[in-house]
């Protein structure tokens, strides 16, 4: 019995250690923006890789939700009020998804977290819809890119990824 016991024990050990060893394919990833006084902007997500393939438009079909990132749906926290593309953000947590198009994005702030990302069913928790502009990269980006950039009075949410970038402003209020 007691060997039976130790083969179970040594079973659930060796999957544990290698379920954690492996890496993710699409690893975690963050960015912050320091807003000033103590205001901050925080943005976690997965990072895939574009892997040869086409990315807009293909892998990430337009005019469809899409969750930012992979794995679980990225997350957006705010300590203290912001306005984002034009509408008021309170402060807190949030996830956000976008609809990419070939010429204009849109970025969704939602009420609800902790979900998975896809499928979205989730327009009954959103706060806001925003227009985000989106322009080409000189060069193919491999990992899907999340920062934050000095802008104005504020910052600029931007999204990289194949040759597009997709941004929005954001100011404290």
């Amino acid at each position: 019995m007691l060997k039976r016991i130790a083969l179970v024990i040594g079973i659930i050990f060796t999957l544990t250690l290698f379920t954690a060893c492996q890496k993710r394919p699409s690893p975690a990833a963050s960015a912050t923006y320091d807003l000033g006084a103590g205001k901050t902007i925080t943005t976690n997500y997965s990072s895939p890789l574009m892997k040869g393939r086409k990315i807009y438009g293909d892998l990430v079909p337009f005019g469809q939700v899409w969750r930012a990132g992979a794995n679980e749906a990225t997350t957006f926290v705010t300590t203290s009020d912001v306005v984002v593309g034009g509408k008021k953000v309170p402060a807190g947590s949030y996830t956000i998804f976008t609809i990419p198009g070939a010429d204009k994005w849109i970025l969704i702030i939602n009420k609800k977290t902790g979900e998975w990302g896809i499928p979205y069913k989730y327009e009954n928790d959103e706060l806001a819809r925003v227009d985000m502009e989106v322009s080409k990269l000189a060069a193919p980006v491999e990992n899907f890119t999340i920062a934050y950039d000095k802008s104005g009075r504020g910052c600029a949410l931007r999204m990289d990824w194949e040759t597009t970038r997709a941004s929005v402003d954001i100011t404290a209020r």
